[in-house]
């Protein structure tokens, strides 16, 4: 049966389940958990890979969910990635009425696309016509959101990194991965392509700073207290200073938000904690302005004489295209959606742990637009199933029938086109250098 034959067989399979995916994603959808919290999600995931047969795992970096599916001879190993985790939005109307998550960024089509692939794959047969295996994965904890919980977790040495695939690196879940993918959502736009691939995107460090002033009477004796709140404004007016500093080629961004004002109205506060990250295109551009913005944290606290302590935590690094990969992927979007849906990513402002994984071997995260609303906003939502759930799980299918077909000959054309920054250890050395500094 040629390579062909095998993605229609593969298409109509997952044509034929659409109802049972779309389902999936749906449930999620109403079932939204925080990072390392998705215990309702992870056990619908094991579940989907129970019945259809699959050796799995769970608990894998606290909620993870692996699973293993065999081709009919030895070969590569392809990884199809899904998220597990959602946002916290109190006020979207899809939130949970008790902890306020919400899927804002579409996670839970990441997983119904990931489950999509895997009840592909087992409705056609197609695997015993290739080599190699496929590696599902369902990762928690990609948003990096819940810095002071995730880093007590850290504390207890439940982790180590605060974002699931970083703990998947540390734990060598890809140590046997020669490529991986997944998809993510975009914004429907009417008239433009509704699928892009390769493009980059920002990496990023992140820091928990707390401010230490001196409590007294706010009306009685204000100048017996050190007001850390003042400091920690100072720091952020400091901060803004500092933006006509960074370039534009480097796409610096640093959003921080006050996570603590102070105990009480009557008291000069004492105790003020804020979260940040500093994100940019490259690793020597995030460590420059990670600098900067240190300073700006001190010089709020000397200018108050306040305290200030500031903890580093490993971020994300940026996403590096696999061009060979990418290239496999656009064709079958194109056979799918035609060549006008189809175009080029640009650069993206936001950040993802899948640029970690990056680094190590070829990845790729196109894009299909399905959404309408606010990413991380509280009109987020999915208005196009079929592009959200079934065209992202054949693309991904598709692609997977690719690089395990003809023994693996595109796999290794893959492999050798590309060259990984990091071996595993010099990965999890080069953070700890860096939050070391």
């Amino acid at each position: 049966m040629t390579t062909e034959e095998l993605k229609q067989r593969v298409c109509e399979a997952i044509d034929a389940h659409a109802e049972r995916i779309i389902g999936i994603g749906e449930s999620i959808w109403n079932n939204p958990e925080l990072g390392f919290k998705e215990v309702k999600t992870a056990r619908l995931v094991a579940e989907v890979f129970q019945e259809l047969g699959l050796p799995h795992r769970t608990g894998i970096a606290l909620t993870g969910v692996v699973a293993q599916m065999g081709a009919g001879r030895p070969g590569p190993n392809v990884a199809v990635m899904g998220e597990l985790d959602s946002l916290n939005i109190p006020g979207a109307p899809h939130a949970d009425p008790v902890t306020g998550a919400a899927h804002s960024c579409g996670h839970n089509a990441q997983i119904a696309e990931m489950l999509g692939v895997a009840i592909g794959l087992h409705a056609s047969g197609v695997m015993s016509e290739l080599s190699g295996q496929v590696t599902f994965m369902a990762v928690p904890a990609e948003e990096y959101v819940e810095i002071e919980y995730r880093n007590g977790l850290r504390e207890q040495g439940k982790i180590e990194y605060l974002g699931g695939k970083q703990e998947f690196i540390r734990l060598g879940e890809f140590d046997q991965v020669d490529a991986a993918m997944m998809v993510h959502l975009a914004n429907k736009v009417e008239g433009k392509p509704g699928i892009k691939v390769g493009g980059t995107s920002n990496g990023f460090f992140g820091k928990l700073v707390r401010f230490v002033g001196r409590p007294a009477h706010a009306a009685g004796a204000p100048d017996k207290g050190i007001n850390a709140l003042n400091a920690a404004t100072v720091a952020l007016t400091a901060i803004n200073a500092q933006r006509e500093t960074f370039r534009d080629e480097d796409h610096i961004r640093v959003h921080p938000i006050i996570t603590r004002g102070g105990d009480l109205v009557n008291i000069i506060p004492a105790d003020v904690r804020m979260e940040t990250y500093v994100r940019g295109k490259t690793v020597p551009a995030i460590i420059d302005a990670n600098r900067k913005v240190n300073r700006a944290l001190r010089a709020g606290a000397m200018a108050l004489d306040a305290a200030v302590e500031i903890t580093e935590i490993p971020g994300y690094l940026p996403q590096l295209p696999s061009d060979a990969l990418t290239e496999l992927f656009r064709a079958n979007a194109i056979s799918l959606a035609g060549p006008d849906q189809v175009a080029d990513a640009e650069h993206g402002a936001g950040s993802s742990d899948v640029g970690d994984v990056s680094h190590l071997l070829p990845t790729i995260q196109p894009t299909f637009g399905a959404v309408e609303g606010r990413f991380h906003g509280e009109d987020f939502k999915i208005v196009d199933r079929q592009m959200a759930y079934i065209e992202p799980a054949k693309a991904m299918a598709m692609t997977v029938i690719d690089l395990l077909a003809d023994g693996g000959a595109k796999m290794a054309a893959v492999k050798s086109a590309f060259q990984p920054v990091y071996t595993r250890e010099d990965y999890l050395q080069m953070w700890r250098e860096v939050m070391a500094e």
